[in-house]
Parts: structure tokens; sequence; C-alpha cells
């Protein structure tokens, strides 16, 4: 009896370990950010999955299903050159990837219109700005 009660009590115990070590990943309000500020955006938008350095090592990064790219290797991965236009529309949305849109990673292309209700200049300045802010964090 007591060992039955034992192993039930262990397999709750241990239940609620792996329970506790499961990520989840918080949903919140988008912030407004400054569309002059390629890093204060990316540290609010785009930081919680890739991480600070764009490594993909972000705080959310373990609770999703899709690990998020490195994005400090884009110009790495095109033979040392970064695809400005390709990010850029990637970032907005005009450019399917695997990752974007899905759950894991939506396109931010809506909701850089959102903040700026649809002004277009200031959405492609945002966008402009993030794809900078990107293109430094490139490993030389």
């Amino acid at each position: 009896m007591y060992t039955r009660i034992t192993f039930f009590l262990l397999a709750a115990v241990a239940a609620s370990i792996v329970a506790a070590q499961t990520p989840t990943v918080r949903i919140v309000p988008v912030s407004r950010t400054s569309p002059a500020s390629g890093q204060e955006m990316f540290n609010n938008y785009c930081a919680a999955c890739h991480g600070r350095q764009g490594r993909g090592d972000g705080p959310a990064a373990a609770a999703l299903t899709k690990v998020p790219p490195d994005l400090s290797r884009i110009a790495a991965r095109n033979n040392g050159k970064f695809p400005d236009l390709h990010v850029l529309n990637a970032i907005s949305g005009n450019e399917p990837m695997a990752a974007h849109g899905s759950a894991d990673m939506p396109a931010w292309g809506e909701v850089l219109r959102s903040l700026n209700s649809g002004t277009s200049d200031t959405v492609l300045l945002r966008l402009s700005n993030l794809t900078d802010y990107v293109k430094s964090l490139q490993v030389k």
C-alpha cells in the first residue's frame, strides 16, 4: 500500500517538475517604439525569440516549436552579402518564409502598420531601420 502511494506521489512530483520546466510564451500587446530606432524595435519585437544579439537564443526561443534563425549570420549564409531587400520583405511579410506568418513567427508588417495608422512613409522608415539594425548585428 505504501509502495503504491509512494509511486503515485513520486509520479505527481515528477509531473509537476516537468510542467514547471515546460517553457511557455506569454503574449503581450505591442508597445509603441520610435520609428527612428531599429535597435528599440528589435529589442521590443524581435529579441524575445531571436535574442539581443540576434543569435536565436532569446528567452522565448525554448518555448517555440521551430528554433528562431541566427540573424547575425544572414550575410555569412549569403556569401558575405547582406540581402537588404530580402530581409525587409521578410520582416514586412511580403516575402513568404517558412517561419513567418506561423504561430511562432509573425510577419511584422501588419503590426508596424498598426502603430502608425497605416502611414506608408513611417511604416517604410520602421522597416528600413529595423532591417539596418539586423544588418548591424552581422558577425564579421
